[in-house]
Parts: C-alpha cells; sequence; structure tokens
C-alpha cells in the first residue's frame, strides 16, 4: 500500500465545509458499524475524499448492500468489508489478520469507535464472553479491538482512534461496583453508562499516549440529536418514506439526520488540528448543526472530579474482562 500523503492544512480560522471536505487520498479508515446509521454516513463522507475506507460490520450481506450503496453515492470509492463481531471478543484477532492478509492493510490511519448495540426491553442479554450485551460490545469490543490495531495504527504517520460518544452518556456516572448491569439492569441506563465507559476509555487513553509521547491520538466525536425521520433514503441501507420524511419535519428544528450527525466524527478523523483528547459535536446546544469542538466534561478528565480514579479502575477492569496488555500495544 503507498505512503499517505500529508493532510491538507486548514487553518483554524477557515470555515469548515462538511460538503468540501480535504482529500485524504492514500489513507485507509476503519469504520465499525460502517454499514448502517450515522456509521454508513461517516464511511460515505470519507469514502468521498479519496481514502480508502473499510466497513467492519459482523454480517457480510449488510456489508456487502452497503458498499454497493456507497459506491452508487461515491463513483471510484475506495471501499472494503471487514466481517467484525465485537460481541465475540475471541474473533476479534482474527479479523485483525485478516485485514492484514487479506484486505492489505499494513497502517491504519483512523479507526472509528461507532458500532453500538442499543437494548429496549429487559430481559437482561450477555454476550458469549459473559459481559452484559451493551457494555460488552460497545464498550470492551472496542477496547479489545484497539489492542489488535495498534500496530497499523502506530504503523500511520500520525494515527488517530476515534470513539463516538451519545448525548445518553451526559446524564449517567458509572458504578464501578456493578460495570455489568447485574444488580441494577434498566436497558437505557445500561445502554447511557455504556457509552460513558466509552468515552471514559477514549480519555484516558488521550491521556496514556500523551504520556508516551506517541504520535497517535485519541479523539472524541458524539453526533448530538441523530433521526431516521430525518435521514436521507440510501436504499437498502435506509429508506424514509414521503410520510415519514413530513413526520420529522418538526423535529428538524431542534435535531437533524444521521448524515448530518456524521460530521463531527467525519472532522474528528480529518482535520489535522483535531487535538487529543477533544470532544466534537454540533455547534447548535450539542443537538444540530456545523461540527465543532466542545468542552469535555470534568467528570471525564478533572483529576479532583476523580476522573482519574474512575477510569483507572474502568482500564484494569477491561484489561481483566478481555484479556488486553494493559497499554494496548500503544503506550
Amino acid at each position: 500500500m503507498p505512503s499517505a500523503p500529508p493532510a491538507r492544512p486548514v487553518s483554524r480560522h477557515q470555515r469548515w465545509n462538511v460538503h468540501r471536505l480535504p482529500r485524504a487520498d492514500g489513507r485507509t479508515f476503519l469504520v465499525t458499524g460502517g454499514n448502517a446509521g450515522i456509521g454508513y454516513f461517516v464511511a460515505e463522507q470519507l469514502a468521498g475524499t479519496g481514502a480508502t475506507v473499510v466497513l467492519g460490520s459482523r454480517d457480510p450481506a449488510k456489508g456487502e448492500a452497503a458498499m454497493a450503496t456507497l459506491r452508487s453515492r461515491v463513483p471510484g470509492a475506495r471501499v472494503r468489508h471487514l466481517r467484525l463481531d465485537l460481541a465475540d471478543l475471541a474473533s476479534l484477532k482474527t479479523a485483525v489478520d485478516t485485514a492484514v492478509d487479506t484486505l492489505g492493510l499494513d497502517r491504519l490511519d483512523a479507526v472509528v469507535h461507532n458500532a453500538g448495540v442499543a437494548l429496549d426491553d429487559p430481559p437482561r442479554r450477555e454476550t458469549a464472553d459473559g459481559n452484559e450485551v451493551m457494555f460488552g460490545t460497545n464498550h470492551l469490543g472496542h477496547f479489545a479491538l484497539t489492542g489488535w490495531l495498534a500496530p497499523l495504527l502506530r504503523a500511520a504517520e500520525a494515527g488517530r482512534v476515534v470513539t463516538v460518544g451519545s448525548f445518553a452518556a451526559k446524564s449517567e456516572r458509572l458504578d464501578l461496583n456493578d460495570l455489568q448491569s447485574r444488580h441494577d439492569y434498566r436497558p437505557k441506563r445500561t445502554y447511557g453508562r455504556s457509552k460513558l465507559a466509552q468515552m471514559y476509555f477514549a480519555a484516558e487513553l488521550d491521556r496514556r499516549l500523551r504520556a508516551a509521547d506517541s504520535t497517535v491520538r485519541s479523539v472524541m466525536a458524539h453526533p448530538g440529536g441523530a433521526l431516521d425521520s430525518l435521514t436521507p433514503s440510501r436504499p437498502p441501507v435506509h429508506v424514509r418514506s414521503l410520510g415519514t420524511r413530513l413526520r420529522g419535519l418538526p423535529a428538524g428544528l431542534v435535531v437533524q439526520g444521521k448524515d448530518a450527525g456524521a460530521w463531527p466524527v467525519v472532522r474528528a478523523v480529518l482535520d489535522p488540528e483535531a487535538a487529543g483528547g477533544q470532544l466534537w459535536g454540533p455547534r447548535v446546544f450539542g443537538l444540530r448543526g456545523r461540527p465543532r469542538p466542545e468542552p469535555v466534561a470534568a467528570y471525564l478528565t478533572d483529576p479532583e472530579a476523580d476522573a482519574g480514579t474512575v477510569a483507572a479502575h474502568l482500564w484494569d477492569a477491561s484489561c481483566e474482562r478481555t484479556g488486553a496488555d494493559p497499554g494496548l500495544g500503544l503506550t
């Protein structure tokens, strides 16, 4: 694979144009959950920059359908599919080996930790590894995957780990004695906590990468309020009827579609001035609009707010559950 050219600089005073993204020819990005939802639109927008985009998803048929849709929107798109099941920890090394041996990846300029499971109703479910399915997939799967991808990220000139958080995390706090929600399982709360765990991971990874003087950056992003009813059709990945569109119009005053929800994630991947530890979100009340950096909550970063204690405990617990090296091969 040819070496990637340096990213085209973007002045901080220059307005970021979500419809005219900087070129990324020669670079390679992996988007987990890239076959649907926000992940699909992240992949579509990144493909339009000339980069090679790898869609990570567990269903090959859905991955093929997403690639066909993406190619119809972006002629000449360089897009590949990688079978990736974040709920199956034992399969992740095999998936990364496949990326190297079959897809020919020798470096990875960014991984977007986007895939997620959200359950609406009880009962509590577990993965084959015995982890609560939302915590196990959304957090532990991405935690372990980062470790397996470490050699590819280090091989890039300036690799990035972009973690997609959620508004659902803002109202939650982690229960360090019940990370697996065995004693207090409520689907919405458990989902919010799994996303919060991802954000703790991203913030702690940034601290560790800085301490190691690594060239890899850890950046956070969130889509704001992103609804299917406001999302343009991309059949068969997403089909929106006229009735659905009309019913969703009033909500468009406050939130947006998943195509726009992808904008902060894409900027976190592409903007050369995006710094490790930053959080990117929509401009208007964090719910809709063009991407901008947001203040990171003190409970994620401030040692006086016990952020270090919580993050360290979560990190150690994640290593124990996944078998990952404490440095994840990055520090």
